[in-house]
């Protein structure tokens, strides 16, 4: 399953809220139901509330958030928390996922895995700064509880991939151990 299309479905089962899971075929024909929700990117996830859909992974964990305010919050309450919170999944996904996703899974030969794998761990060291100092010395990015950058963050930390790619293992290629910093979080929050 998509990294993208977990990220949702951990915040539906952190509100307990009951949702019907369709699967679409990744590298098949989209169906006639994405096409119509998500006409611009053409993409999942989408999530349909109702009759609207509400389109894009993070964009739907905010949402659900919001839409299902019982329960703890993903989002954190302070607006400078949330603000941070915010920049740091962007930074996950404009900065992080590029070098994760092609530089590293789909590198041709060695020396390109070798460059993208520094730019991972580089972004790693970046974001292990900024769990250490967000966290405060707690388990998640949100403190005590799974928040919003845990789970922008923690479901690529724990990416399965296909025969044949190569990737890495937090815990291995950042040399930090199984128990300590985001790693671990990643763990906790997919695994």
């Amino acid at each position: 399953m998509s990294p993208f299309t977990l990220r949702p479905r951990i915040a539906l089962n952190l509100k307990s809220v009951g949702y019907e899971f369709l699967e679409e075929d990744k590298f098949g024909q989209k169906s006639d139901l994405l096409l119509k929700s998500n006409p611009v990117h053409k993409k999942t996830p989408v999530l349909i509330h109702g009759e609207s859909p509400v389109c894009e992974s993070l964009i739907i964990v905010q949402y659900i958030d919001e839409a299902w305010p019982t329960g703890a919050a993903i989002m954190p309450e302070d607006p400078r928390e949330r603000a941070t919170a915010r920049f740091w999944a962007a930074y996950v996904d404009d900065k992080f996922l590029p070098p994760l996703l092609s530089g590293v899974t789909k590198a041709r030969d060695d020396e390109a895995w070798k460059e993208g794998l520094a730019q991972v761990v580089d972004g790693l060291a970046l974001l292990e700064r900024a769990y250490e100092e967000i966290s405060k010395g707690k388990t998640f990015f949100g403190g005590d509880r799974i928040g919003y950058l845990d789970i922008a963050l923690g479901c690529f930390l724990v990416l399965r991939l296909a025969p044949g790619q190569r990737g890495f293992e937090p815990s291995q290629d950042f040399g930090r151990g199984e128990d300590a910093g985001v790693g671990q979080m990643g763990r906790e929050v997919c695994g």
